[in-house]
């Protein structure tokens, strides 16, 4: 497959962007989430969409369910020391 970094107007920080040879779009964060995340389970470091617009919608979720791990684990580490 060959893919092409996407620079005019793709830009989404934090994150690599690709447009494959098919036309989709993929993006990979640049750098790991904070937390250990499982395989099976958002936040997804690398995602896909059909358009620019779709793409960006997706790395927000990964972005809030970073955030929402995050948030349950400070929780959990508060209530462990607490």
């Amino acid at each position: 497959m060959r893919e092409t970094v996407v620079t005019s107007g793709g830009v989404i920080p934090g994150w690599r962007v690709i447009r494959s040879d098919a036309g989709r779009f993929w993006a990979s964060r640049v750098e790991p989430f904070p937390r250990e995340t499982e395989w099976h389970a958002p936040p997804f470091r690398t995602v896909d969409g059909d358009t620019l617009d779709e793409l960006r919608a997706e790395v927000e979720r990964q972005e809030e369910a970073a955030r929402a791990v995050e948030a349950v684990a400070s929780t959990a580490a508060g209530e462990v020391t607490a």
